[in-house]
């Protein structure tokens, strides 16, 4: 589908870059780099990135009155949520910096935030795999904690690459495509276990044997760890698809460089539906459904139980000496 629609969307670019014309309804006083928000790749991009970035703070919102009135162990499964509609929100934001042409002012937002931004979702995603599975280690607070130190390795992995290249080497921020897609080598490293650990989920919960009174909660945990699974390979084949494209379909079939901004912008824009619409908009459902099961008033068994229909206490045994028939047999044996 991205390809697909690279295609569709490139046709008039590959015609307007030809001649240098300015797409339709560009004003004139709009710098040449801008001129792809005026045109209609970037402006399916731009609507889809931006109903995208709305659900996402809608839904923060939505976790914001929960989180003020949830107790302090569902809280903390609220917040890890939050982080992650907060990387989803970002992600949903940066497609913008790959529709302006690269810059010296774009070109640090593309390194930096597009591996921060995917290593806190994914990071978010193995925490949250890691917690139903019952580690310990991700449990209540400290599985916001995991994510944070899980994506804080590719902060560094990025600020180390800006300060050689831009203040060491003294070198304005230019790379190549197969540069920028080895700086994310972290973040499929994290795709790659968040989705082993969604699949062991999966397995657990598929092989774990429930009573009558869990069996609800074991189809919800079925249906989570089905959702975790799908989220994640669709992720894993949106990344297979441009980066197959960024470093060798490009260039393969003589698209490279016109089609390599169109194609990170649409894989940023399905990427983040995926992770909203597979994770986040389900999550914050489940939290809902759960929060109204804890609202429901107690059960009101009035009329049920009187004091007339109470049992009476049992009499106490009769010992041998005050039972007759026990005293007369043994009157009867002397």
């Amino acid at each position: 589908s991205i390809i697909r629609f690279a295609v569709s969307m490139e046709l008039s670019v590959q015609v307007q870059s030809s001649n240098g014309s300015r797409p339709t309804g560009c004003g004139s006083a709009l710098a040449r780099e801008y001129w792809p928000l005026c045109d209609t790749w970037g402006i399916v991009v731009q609507a889809a990135a931006a109903a995208g970035f709305i659900s996402c703070v809608v839904l923060m919102l939505v976790l914001l009155l929960r989180l003020a009135c949830a107790s302090r162990h569902r809280s903390s499964a609220v917040a890890a949520l939050l982080l992650f509609l907060l990387a989803t929100a970002g992600i949903f934001a940066l497609p913008y910096s790959f529709i302006i042409a690269l810059s010296p002012q774009t070109c640090p937002v593309r390194v930096f935030a597009f591996g921060v931004l995917f290593s806190v979702a994914f990071g978010a995603l193995l925490a949250r795999g890691l917690a139903l599975l019952g580690v310990a280690l991700a449990r209540g607070w400290r599985e916001v904690g995991v994510a944070a130190a899980l994506a804080l390795v590719q902060v560094i992995v990025a600020t180390e690459w800006l300060l050689v290249v831009l203040v060491q080497d003294k070198r304005m921020c230019q790379f190549s495509q197969s540069e920028f897609a080895m700086l994310q080598i972290y973040v499929m490293v994290l795709l790659v276990a968040a989705l082993m650990t969604a699949l062991r989920f999966l397995r657990h919960a598929c092989a774990t044997y429930s009573y009558s009174y869990t069996g609800r909660t074991h189809r919800q945990n079925k249906l989570r760890a089905a959702l975790l699974v799908l989220t994640l390979l669709l992720s894993a084949c949106v990344w297979l698809v441009w980066i197959t494209l960024l470093t060798y379909g490009n260039r393969a079939m003589g698209r490279s460089p016109l089609w390599d901004e169109p194609v990170i912008c649409v894989a940023l824009t399905a990427n983040g539906w995926v992770l909203l619409l597979g994770h986040g908009f389900t999550q914050v459902c489940f939290a809902c459904k759960r929060g109204a099961r804890t609202k429901d008033p107690p059960l009101d068994f009035t009329g049920w139980t009187s004091p007339r229909t109470q049992p009476e206490a049992p009499q106490a045994l009769k010992t041998g000496t005050d039972n007759d028939g026990f005293q007369a047999d043994v009157d009867g044996r002397r």
